[in-house]
């Protein structure tokens, strides 16, 4: 691989998005998927001349390189969650309801089923070695023996990672991705029956099993512990709008949170006994027509880089 360092900067250009499809699915951060990138770029460019021309696919080469920081992320995070307040979500990629997918990589690649956030939360359950392998083989068809010296184990053991984490993931089974007019309907459905009170209207758009997760690490108002079935969302949502200022919620708008419809709320004042709307963003998941899974972003560090909306 004969390359002038331009040569080189352009074909690695033309991985990007790849890239970053790979390092978000392994990290759910979009801050660390970026930062793996970039170090990937950072260790092709320092590789010497005659090194880089034994590569025989910069695409693969680059995705082990990807995986192995990705990997050291995905294990340093196991202590950094320890300290996490409440529950923890993988960071939303935000963009407009409308239009045609933006520049950035990230906004087109969780079009891809397997980005869709319901299972992204599924891919938090397995264990480091146990992401890498799933994801880098079943979604990037990355071979055991890549794989294997990315986690420092024999192709054997890799493999039995791999078969571990596809069990968990089939004992979880997030929903499979509702279309776009269905997830409109459903959605549409549970903001107005919310936002005019209407508990039995709320009650019959839920799911029987439906669960509420919500990630602020302390950093803003939202439950902290995994709430399950209608009876008790209902009775906390409805204790919510009781907090927060008349009118409140009126300028929240869709968005689309990792390619699913959700709904963006916009920071509002409170006062007169009323709360701060904090800002946040909320994703849902649907399931027989229901909302099986709410997903409530609140977290601002995880909302630094929603789009102007």
């Amino acid at each position: 691989m004969h390359l002038t360092q331009d040569q080189l900067a352009a074909e690695f250009a033309s991985h990007r998005s790849h890239l970053v499809a790979v390092a978000y699915r392994l990290t759910g951060s979009v801050s660390d998927s970026e930062d793996a990138v970039q170090e990937s770029w950072l260790r092709l460019a320092a590789q010497p001349a005659q090194q880089r021309t034994e590569i025989r696919d910069l695409r693969a080469w680059l995705t082990t390189v990807v995986g192995r920081i990705c990997l050291d992320r995905l294990r340093s995070a196991v202590v950094r969650r320890e300290q996490y307040v409440g529950q923890w979500l993988p960071e939303p990629v935000v963009t407009p309801a409308a239009g045609a997918p933006g520049e950035d990589p990230l906004d087109a690649a969780v079009r891809d089923d397997g980005m869709r956030m319901a299972a992204m939360v599924v891919l938090d359950r397995l264990t480091p070695e146990q992401r890498v392998a799933v994801v880098l083989h079943d979604a990037f068809s990355l071979p055991f023996d890549e794989i294997a010296s990315i986690l420092g184990c024999s192709p054997a053991t890799a493999r039995q990672h791999g078969s571990r984490g596809r069990r968990a993931l089939a004992d979880a089974e997030p929903p499979p991705r509702a279309s776009m007019a269905q997830q409109r309907e459903v959605l549409e459905r549970f903001v107005t029956a919310l936002l005019s009170g209407d508990a039995r209207a709320v009650a019959e758009i839920l799911h029987p099993e439906v669960v509420l997760i919500g990630d602020s690490n302390g950093k803003a108002r939202t439950t902290r512990q995994i709430m399950v079935g209608p009876d008790k969302i209902i009775r906390f949502f409805t204790g919510l709008l009781r907090q927060y200022r008349p009118g409140a919620f009126a300028t929240a708008r869709p968005v689309l949170v990792n390619g699913d419809l959700g709904v963006y709320f916009p920071a509002a004042p409170g006062g007169e006994g009323y709360h701060d709307l904090d800002i946040r963003v909320d994703a849902i998941a649907i399931r027989d027509g229901r909302i099986a899974a709410i997903y409530d972003h609140a977290n601002p560090d995880k909302l630094i880089g929603l789009p102007v909306l």
